[in-house]
Order: structure tokens, then sequence, then C-alpha cells
């Protein structure tokens, strides 16, 4: 269905964009309400592509509840008539924002002709993001019934509930009820498959499932599957297998895609292979236009995990030369494996240069150079204070600080796990890395990560 929409303006001037006044609103209890009301007050047009535009930029950077505040502004003052995919976007924010009962809600509200495929599937999305296991499979069989289950997304979603429920032996079910009932899986669908089988440590069902990803003629195969299965040999001590997984992954790198190559570098740095991580370094130099922040952060950690310090100061000059914008980040990555090794007079060196060319550097990289170690019940009553009221970014830096002085434990991970509730922003990733720091998930945590159902 096209959108059917109108401008809403009061005269015409010459104004910065509205994305350029809504970007910078960074703290997610900011309302952009105002700033919506201000833009029209002072008579300038709002177009529906630019909110549209907004509304796509503030989801990629999980500032779900400034999404929705948009959102619903573009319907409250009808700016545009909704169609499916604005009910669509709409009812996902929902249930990012205020949990899947509010997006029953809204979904239950909607005209029959709204009730596609499109906001069928958001609601799904919901349901599984919040691991309501029974009313997704539930639902999930009404799409089938509806004739809206004939694409390999909402299999996907099932597939990805069984495996952060832990239910991995179930993956592979639905990906045989995709094929029996002529849904062709995509790459996700295959990759989804293949991690379920390599975190029981079967490698003949890993082998399976990649064999047949390579045979099917409609898949162009990435360098990503390689690299979950590399994943898993290095798991398990497979040296051999995994070298020669990455090898592979390694040929289907496109140019220029710098995340591929920081993952190989990362991986290779598991491997404890210098030579192959210098290789990629060089080739990622060669390969891609310029290397930004996050590319010298991957080579910086890596370096430092191989005990290769004066070869990653090297690289931390490189990174200076560079021209990238400032990130203490950077070198505090050199300055904690010094000071790791016990190397302070070099760690403190760093921090010398950098204050005598006034860059901004941190008292805990002083604190950790001279030896300090945080007070445990400081920490704690911080890490309390956090939980309930900081912003995602503030937690993140507070932990990432905290990290390089102690051993992360359960409450460093449940007060992030609250920010991302709070803030709407996907758990999944973090507790993956809880789960790799050895920390299981217990009561307490699915407690915390459903708390937008109460």
């Amino acid at each position: 269905m096209a959108i059917t929409c109108r401008s809403y303006y009061t005269s015409r001037t010459n104004k910065p964009s509205l994305y350029s006044k809504i970007s910078p609103l960074g703290n997610p209890n900011t309302s952009v309400v105002p700033v919506l009301d201000d833009w029209v007050y002072k008579g300038n047009k709002v177009r529906v592509a630019e909110l549209q535009r907004v509304i796509r930029d503030l989801r990629k950077r999980s500032r779900f509840s400034q999404a929705l505040q948009v959102s619903e502004w573009m319907y409250m003052k009808g700016v545009c008539v909704f169609s499916p995919t604005e009910h669509t976007v709409h009812l996902d924010l929902i249930g990012n924002v205020q949990g899947y009962s509010a997006a029953e809600s809204y979904f239950d509200a909607l005209r029959d002709e709204d009730k596609t495929h499109q906001t069928y599937g958001a609601l799904l999305n919901c349901y599984a993001r919040q691991r309501e296991t029974d009313k997704a499979l539930s639902h999930f069989r009404k799409m089938k019934e509806l004739g809206f289950a004939s694409s390999p997304l909402n299999y996907n979603v099932i597939m990805c509930l069984y495996a952060k429920i832990g239910q991995h032996e179930k993956v592979a079910d639905v990906l045989s009820g995709m094929k029996k009932n002529q849904v062709m899986p995509d790459n996700f669908s295959y990759r989804i498959c293949i991690n379920s089988y390599g975190v029981r440590s079967d490698f003949c069902g890993v082998e399976g499932v990649l064999k047949e990803m390579e045979t099917q003629p409609h898949i162009v195969m990435d360098w990503n599957a390689y690299s979950i299965v590399a994943n898993f040999y290095i798991k398990a001590g497979f040296r051999r297998e995994a070298v020669s997984a990455l090898k592979k992954s390694e040929e289907r790198l496109g140019n220029k895609d710098g995340e591929g190559y920081n993952h190989l570098i990362s991986m290779y740095a598991r491997l404890e292979l210098k030579k192959e991580v210098m290789r990629i370094w060089d080739l990622e130099k060669s390969s891609c236009k310029r290397c930004i922040n996050r590319d010298f952060t991957t080579m910086l950690e890596s370096l430092v995990k191989l005990g290769e310090l004066d070869e990653a100061e090297k690289i931390l000059t490189e990174w200076e030369s560079s021209g990238n914008c400032y990130d203490f980040g950077i070198p505090s990555i050199v300055i904690t494996g010094y000071a790791q090794k016990g190397l302070h007079e070099k760690a403190e060196a760093i921090l010398l240069e950098l204050q005598n060319k006034e860059k901004l550097t941190s008292p805990n990289c002083w604190s950790m150079v001279a030896g300090w170690k945080p007070n445990a019940k400081v920490v704690a009553e911080l890490l309390r204070w956090m939980a309930d009221n900081g912003s995602i970014e503030d937690a993140e830096d507070f932990i990432r600080l905290l990290r390089k002085a102690v051993p992360v434990n359960r409450q460093v991970y449940h007060t992030l796990i609250k920010t991302y509730v709070r803030g709407g922003k996907e758990v999944d990733e973090l507790l993956e890395h809880m789960e790799k720091d050895g920390i299981v998930e217990n009561e307490e945590t699915k407690k915390i990560i459903n708390i937008r159902s109460a």
C-alpha cells in the first residue's frame, strides 16, 4: 500500500535540518516532542521522508523511546496516514519501549486491512524479543494459517527464540519445517542452525549444515558462516580446522569490509598467530580507504592479548598520525596492557605524553598505573545507582573502565542489562558476553530481562 501524506508546515524558511536538531539529543530520557513542536512553530516544513530518516537513525542507535515519540507525533499531527509499513515500525517501537502487552493492544486495535504479514511479523518479533515462547508459537501458527509465513524472516525469528532460551536442539526442526513448507532458508537461517549445533559441540551437525549451505544455488556464501564455524573450532581446540575455516572466510571477504577484517584479526589473536594478525592488518589497510577508530581498537586489543606491546605502541603511533577523531579509549588499551604487565613506567609515559598534548585522559587510568584497586563497597553502590538512574552510555563507559581494574561479575552484567532494558536496547549480545565470562543466567537475570512485560 502506498503511503498517503501531506506536508505539515506554516511557512518556508531557510533553517538547519530537523535531523540535525534531534540527532544530538543522546540522552534517551530527553523528549524530542518539544523539538518537533518548536520546529513547526518557527515556520519550518516537515517532510515525511526526513521524519522516517530520523526514526531509522534513532532505532539504529537503540534510542527507541525517542523514535516512538517521533512516530507518535507523525500520527497525531496528521503528517501522514499510516500504511501497514508505518504501523509495523510503530508496533515494533511500542514493543521495544513498553513491552509486548502494549504491542498486542496496538495490534488488536488495527483495522483488518492493516493486519498484514508486516504487522503480524512485528508482533511476532515483540513476543520473541521478550522470550514469550508460547505466545510466539501460537502467533506463528496463526500466521501460517493466514499465509503470512512464506518468507524465511519469521522462521528465523522462531529459530532465534529457541536459541535465546537455550533450546538449541529445536532449531534444526524449524529449518526442516521451512524446507517442508517450501520456504527457502537464507544465509541467516543457515547461520542460526550452524550456531545451534556449535554450542552443543556437535561438529558433524555443524559441517553437515555448512555443506548443505554451500550447495544451495540461491545462497551466496559470505565470510560470516565460516567465521562462526571457526569460532567453535577455536573453542574446541581444533586449531587446524579453525585456520582452514578462517582461510575460507578470508576468500569471501569483500574489499573495504572493515568489520570482516576486524573479525579475522580477533580470531587469529585467539589462536595466538601474530603473523596472521599482522598480515590481515596490512590487507585491511591496503583494501579499505582508511582505518577508523574501531579498526585500531580491534588491532590494539589483539596485540595486547598476544603480549605484543611494542608492536601495539607502533600501531598507536599510526593511529595518532591517522587524523582520526581523538578517543582516549584507544591509547588506554595500550596503557592497560603495560599496567597489567607491571610496566608502569611505560604506561605512565603514554599518559604524560597525552597530557602534554592537552589530550583528555581518565583518572581511572592514572589510578591503575599507580597500582590502585577500586573499593569494592564504593563500586557496588555506584553499580546500584547506575542500574536505576544511569544512561546506557554512562553505564557502558563506567563498566569499560571498571573492567580494566577488576574482573567483571554478575552485578556488573545485571547493571548493564537493567540500563539496556530501561533504554529499550537489545540484550542478546550482552548475554553472550556474560556467558563467555563464565556467568550463567539465573532467575534474577530473567526477571530483569522480562521487566518490560510486567
